[in-house]
């Protein structure tokens, strides 16, 4: 049996690599983080003051890595600042290391916890 011709593969054409950082660049403050941190922000300080005035009326502080600083309302304060901080500290990783789905969901996580302890305290005066 005689030997079939073997097809020649042809040569692929120049293809562009574009890196991603040129795609999906944008500015870190930039209008949509600059919602979410204000959202974020205005939140986690309605948090502050509905664990405070739980606190004050003989509540107690359900998260237990808040607890150690709800003992007094500078402590308090601190603790919610340093979150306000760690979220647009942890947003700027992200967007730094090209991540930037994650740069606003850390945001976005934080909003909903907020929210959600804002709700809780609210409700269970």
């Amino acid at each position: 049996m005689p030997d079939a011709p073997v097809p020649v593969a042809e040569p692929a054409p120049p293809v562009a690599v574009v890196p991603a950082s040129v795609i999906e660049q944008h500015k870190f403050w930039d209008r949509k983080n600059s919602v979410l941190f204000v959202a974020a922000s205005v939140l986690d300080w309605a948090d502050f003051a509905v664990t405070r005035a739980n606190l004050q009326g003989g509540g107690k502080e359900l998260n237990p890595l808040v607890r150690p600083f709800g003992r007094s309302t500078p402590g308090l304060a601190v603790n919610f600042a340093g979150e306000t901080a760690g979220v647009i500290g942890v947003s700027y990783f992200f967007h730094k290391t090209g991540h930037h789905r994650l740069e606003r969901i850390v945001s976005m996580v934080n909003i909903g916890g907020s929210t959600g302890a804002v709700t809780y305290g609210m409700t269970h005066r």
